[in-house]
């Protein structure tokens, strides 16, 4: 994409407007959990409404959670990676049970990967608030060809990047090597499109809509970061760095 090689700036625009961290505290982790109850349970009905406001299951408790707000700290996104049970390493992850029937095998088979460097891409999700754009407010993330730009309007779809920047700092840090995502073809497309590496490894799957699932290497994607995009990266990073746990101690 041209747009890309022509963007300036965009580590400074993140600063100005958002910063991403891990939500590794009680209160930042409600922060994700009410934001999930907003697009996932009360805009497109993926989940029951709860009267508590917030949506969790049992995966929650042995994932890794990151939570992207405002400078101002208004709640705008989220993204969370699902660890295998640490107690029960060869239990599941959701991916794992809903694509059963249609993961290629032989190409990556995720019960033979080693479990405790494995992790599942799940619930991303930006308020509708920060995403209803005409014909965007279907999905749980906004991302468009209009996102890489067009003649005298140029954008760049600094939300879902920012949340995927993060979510890799943070897999590398913690020794999550393979990465599998369940995704809408479209936004496949366009996390390829910014540069992100996946390889599709099964047949397309009716969760939600149609989904595929595929896989992602950490340090690939790190090490693969376009050159006009590194600003942006070492924002990111240090968002990361300045309030990860060992930070905080």
């Amino acid at each position: 994409m041209s747009f890309l090689a022509d963007v300036s700036h965009l580590g400074e625009n993140f600063k100005k407007y958002f910063e991403v961290l891990p939500a590794f505290t009680p209160e930042l982790k409600q922060e994700t959990f009410r934001i999930r109850h907003s697009v996932y349970c009360e805009e497109l009905g993926y989940e029951a409404v709860r009267t508590d406001g917030v949506e969790t299951d049992h995966y929650d408790a042995h994932s890794i959670h990151l939570l992207l707000r405002t400078g101002s700290s208004t709640p705008v996104g989220c993204i969370r990676l699902v660890r295998p049970d640490p107690q029960q390493p060869d239990q599941l992850m959701p991916f794992e049970k809903t694509c059963a029937a249609v993961l290629d095998r032989a190409h990556i088979d995720p019960a033979k990967c080693d479990r405790q460097h494995v992790a599942e891409v799940s619930r991303l999700a930006v308020l509708g608030s920060f995403r209803k754009r005409k014909g965007e407010g279907n999905t749980p993330v906004a991302l468009s060809d209009r996102d890489f730009g067009a003649p005298g309007m140029p954008r760049f779809p600094y939300i879902p990047v920012g949340l995927y920047t993060a979510m890799f700092l943070v897999a590398a840090e913690s020794g999550l090597h393979t990465l599998f995502v369940l995704t809408e073809p479209r936004l496949a497309r366009h996390l390829s499109a910014l540069g992100i590496k996946l390889t599709q490894i099964g047949g397309p799957v009716q969760h939600r809509g149609t989904r595929i699932p595929s896989v992602l290497n950490t340090q690939e994607n790190i090490e693969s970061i376009k050159f006009n995009l590194y600003p942006l990266f070492e924002v990111i990073e240090a968002d990361v760095r300045r309030y990860s746990p060992a930070a905080a101690s």
